[in-house]
């Protein structure tokens, strides 16, 4: 078994450098360079909190300043190290089959200076909280699956507020979107770019939105979007509510079918699927209604289906099964890449730490398919567990005890400059 860690150890080394030696070409000066793997680096390893402070002390730096400069003034192009990216995770993971996964996550922030924060809906939360959203756009086949692009959302409060857009950093290209509209963006960017895709899937947030469904045949992108049990389609009776559809089926028109491999087994649902031809359009291809009913509670899902080509039910269940590897990315990547632990209240800042979190997340999705442990009574190697191993095997460098004290002074100092500042502004104003 050491062996095969040897061997695996090798590979991922390779192929950690090979994403980075190409990102690494986006930045005119060596200093960035440097430093920009050593943050990638500092993304992968087992630090209690991200923040340019403790990355910069993990890359033997003798202070934040270079890190935060990477992150906030250097020059260089976060759209196209996500190009980069995408071309990446097409190389090690793309096939003919892969699936584009739609999908918005939250990040709860204080105050209201933060670039695209106020009170919103977070599904992370589950309640309306003071947060950001961003749209994700994921990939994922029979290899594996990554996040590849990002989309901040900004809100009307911010796109209509000129002093918070220029405070922020905002440009002045940018305007409202909403979530689908964003979501359509990158998928044009993805397929544009020469991503392999057959399949786009999201939620209702994306299923209920016409102009997107409609942009997807377009691209002749088979889709697999959840609508909810309201949403009403063109049926040989009249338009119909999905759920009333439900209703009338037959007991022979569901089929037992799993979406996919779960932790605990096989995820076993009930579905149905109609034909709708009256939704047919310019587009032609082929329209229908996905049901799936849960087993034990009966609760039913609905999703808007079409295809270029007839595709058998079990090929619309797999799809809809694909959904969910993008919230075990989301998980992974806030978990154990610090996705939403960054401190940057700017536009631009806050793209670039989004960018290398993606650029980190895509690493260890290639890494784990190109795994070779095939011992005998173990899973095979998940994200996570990869990247504790990376960092211990190749990351993790002989530290000198004098780096330690050193960035115990320096906090210390800092610390007491900043308690300084706060005593003198407070003598101002109080007796």
């Amino acid at each position: 078994m050491a062996a095969a860690y040897r061997v695996d150890a090798q590979r991922w080394s390779e192929l950690f450098s090979e994403l980075m030696d190409t990102i690494e070409a986006r930045f005119a000066r060596p200093e960035s360079r440097r430093r920009v793997r050593d943050f990638v680096a500092g993304l992968l390893a087992p630090l209690p909190v991200k923040n340019c402070w403790t990355i910069a002390e993990h890359a033997g730096d003798d202070g934040p300043g270079g890190m935060q400069d990477l992150i906030g003034r250097a020059s260089w192009d976060d759209a196209l190290v996500r190009a980069d990216v995408r071309d990446f995770v097409a190389a090690r993971l793309g096939h003919p089959d892969g699936v584009l996964l739609v999908d918005e996550t939250g990040d709860l922030k204080k105050g209201n200076q933060t670039v695209g924060v106020q009170r919103q809906y977070s599904g992370t939360a589950g309640k309306i909280e003071n947060c950001q959203l961003a749209v994700h756009l994921s990939y994922a086949s029979p290899l594996g699956h990554s996040l590849v692009d990002v989309a901040l959302y900004l809100p009307k409060s911010w796109t209509d507020d000129p002093q918070r857009r220029v405070e922020a950093g905002v440009p002045d290209t940018v305007t409202f979107a909403t979530k689908p509209q964003l979501a359509g963006r990158l998928i044009e960017t993805a397929v544009a770019g020469g991503l392999p895709c057959r399949w786009v899937a999201g939620d209702e947030a994306y299923g209920g939105d016409p102009q997107l469904a409609a942009a997807l045949r377009g691209h002749r992108l088979g889709y697999v979007l959840a609508v909810a049990c309201s949403h009403r389609v063109p049926t040989c009776l009249g338009v119909q509510r999905a759920d009333q559809i439900a209703v009338g089926l037959p007991k022979q028109a569901w089929q037992r079918i799993s979406a996919g491999v779960g932790a605990k087994g096989y995820r076993y649902y009930d579905w149905a699927f109609i034909a709708l031809p009256q939704a047919a359009d310019q587009h032609q291809g082929h329209h229908w209604l996905l049901i799936r009913r849960n087993r034990t509670t009966g609760e039913q899902a609905f999703y808007r289906c079409w295809s270029p080509e007839l595709v058998a039910l079990h090929h619309l269940v797999a799809v809809a099964g694909r959904r969910w590897s993008i919230e075990e990315s989301f998980q992974a990547t806030k978990t154990g890449l610090g996705l939403d632990q960054h401190q940057h209240r700017r536009w631009k800042a806050w793209h670039r730490w989004t960018t290398l979190v993606i650029a980190a997340h895509a690493f260890l999705a290639a890494a784990t398919t190109a795994s070779a442990e095939t011992s005998e009574g173990l899973i095979a190697i998940t994200v996570n567990e990869l990247r504790r191993r990376f960092h211990a095997l190749i990351i993790n460098p002989a530290r000198r005890v004098a780096d330690a004290i050193a960035w115990s002074i320096y906090r210390r100092q800092h610390q007491a400059t900043a308690k300084s500042s706060h005593y003198a502004r407070q003598a101002l104003t109080e007796p």
